[in-house]
């Protein structure tokens, strides 16, 4: 499934710094970036609890903002994209 996963994290002291920077590590390890707080995730079912606990687990929910959209379809249906796109297709074959 595809997902669009975006965050806010009050950095205005030093711990919501580490999380900021431990929410995006995470969402690393799942997708792409493709803004400064969003990324897109292709991920199954079982992926997608286990990136939901981590984040979770990250962010203080007394002043910071986790957002998870799941896309139906293929990304190709449901993403519109205009200017740069740096998308890369990791489920394909790459070519150097």
């Amino acid at each position: 499934m595809w997902l669009i996963v975006t965050y806010d994290v009050n950095t205005e002291d030093r711990a919501g710094q580490r999380r900021l920077r431990r929410v995006a590590k995470a969402c690393k390890g799942y997708g792409q970036r493709v803004q400064k707080s969003v990324f897109e995730c292709s991920v199954n079912e079982m992926q997608y609890e286990q990136m939901k606990r981590e984040l979770v687990r990250e962010i203080d929910k007394a002043c910071d903002n986790l957002r998870i959209y799941r896309l139906i379809g293929s990304r190709e249906c449901v993403i519109d994209s205009f200017g740069v796109d740096t998308f890369v297709n990791f489920e394909e074959p790459l070519i150097v």
